[in-house]
């Protein structure tokens, strides 16, 4: 049934707000839309200290910025700027004839020749061969790979975003291009690299700054005024916290790494937004791609893209597919519904066969790859809303 009645979005607002507190979600936003209707609240403050969250308050998205960038570059494709086969060293020379690790906890100077090129399907599918998985910190000694992609080189992409130390997009992808693959182009789904390296992608296909190319490609079309790699009116942006064992820890001020424009727009993690341009672009998705996409690459970017031998091994540890398998860019769920999770706390999940669109946007860090309760709780009340 349509939700419409107010004893049936209660339920929803009721599961939110349990979760609202200084010591638990200082603020968040919460939109549920089924069959084309939107219903929206806002709830607790921007911070300690600070006004309430509004509708339109700004929240960094993280990791939700990597479907955006998967339909950016998507949308590239269909201009005919980029191939979905080609090697990516067309555009990105530094990735040209890549050297991979003989085994990946193993020494940089121990490597072989990969067995072929990197692709932009393989950037697209998170398996070019480099990125983030658990046996990383799993390790009782440093992966020599890790410690020179974050200590030494600071491309921080295999940790969490770091945005106030990565260089300019040009000196970012000649470090990463310097060190060896941890796995052959293709072997396996990595996390988080593939949507960085799809930003400096999509900047050279197009001539432009990512920020730009993103801009014409998918924020303008779909009228998403305030989605960018910083906002300069940091009055409507929630501070950042990460919970601890102590309570919650200021760890962005609304003034801090979001609130200025960086050397590095990531495409990994790099955006802040509102829940109605999220929205916007979840409307996009569930309309086969309408300003945006081809019906085609909205199908495309929606579905099952691995193959058995890609996900036999998480990045997020051991049953993470069970359930669930990587598009182009975001999560497909069994059931088809798709969407993606920002470490920082926003979720994003639109389910096509339900009309049925949930974005929860918080400023709290999520403390595992799981999201916190509050999201899982608004989800699970929106699904027993519509029956």
């Amino acid at each position: 049934m349509t939700i419409g009645t107010r004893t049936t979005m209660d339920a929803v607002w009721d599961a939110a707000a349990r979760h609202v507190g200084d010591a638990q979600v200082p603020g968040l936003v919460v939109l549920v839309e089924h069959d084309g209707e939107v219903y929206v609240r806002a709830m607790g403050s921007l911070g300690h200290g600070r006004g309430p969250v509004a509708r339109d308050s700004l929240f960094r998205i993280a990791s939700v910025t990597k479907p955006l960038t998967a339909a950016c570059t998507l949308a590239l494709v269909d201009e005919g700027l980029l191939g979905l086969d080609e090697p990516v060293a067309r555009l990105l020379p530094e990735l040209a004839a890549p050297r991979v690790l003989a085994r990946p906890d193993g020494p940089l100077n121990e490597t072989v020749s990969a067995e072929r090129e990197i692709t932009t399907r393989d950037l697209l599918t998170f398996t070019f061969g480099f990125g983030f998985t658990y046996e990383m910190f799993a390790s009782p000694a440093p992966w020599p790979v890790v410690v020179a992609s974050e200590r030494d080189l600071q491309l921080a992409t295999l940790t969490e975003p770091k945005p106030s130390v990565q260089p300019d997009p040009d000196t970012w992808i000649a470090r990463l291009g310097s060190l060896p693959l941890i796995f052959q182009p293709g072997e396996r789904f990595l996390y988080n690299t593939s949507a960085s390296v799809l930003g400096v992608l999509c900047s050279r296909a197009a001539g432009a700054p990512f920020a730009d190319v993103l801009a014409s490609r998918v924020l303008g079309p779909l009228d998403m005024d305030d989605t960018a790699f910083f906002s300069a009116d940091t009055a409507r942006l929630a501070t950042g916290y990460r919970p601890t064992p102590d309570g919650l820890v200021v760890f962005d001020e609304a003034d801090g790494d979001y609130g200025h424009p960086r050397a590095f727009d990531d495409g990994a993690s790099g955006l802040v937004s509102t829940v109605d341009d999220l929205n916007k672009f979840a409307t996009m998705l569930l309309c086969g791609g309408v300003a945006v996409l081809s019906e085609h690459h909205v199908v495309e970017m929606t579905r099952d893209q691995l193959t058995p031998a890609q996900k036999a091994h998480s990045p997020f540890g051991p049953g993470w597919f069970d359930h669930q398998s990587w598009g182009y860019g975001l999560r497909v769920h069994d059931n088809g519904a798709v969407g993606w999770d920002g470490g920082y706390g926003a979720t994003f999940h639109v389910d096509p066969n339900q009309d049925l669109v949930v974005i929860v946007l918080t400023q709290r860090m999520f403390e595992s790859s799981d999201p916190p309760p509050v999201h899982t709780d608004v989800r699970a009340a929106a699904y027993a809303a519509i029956g």
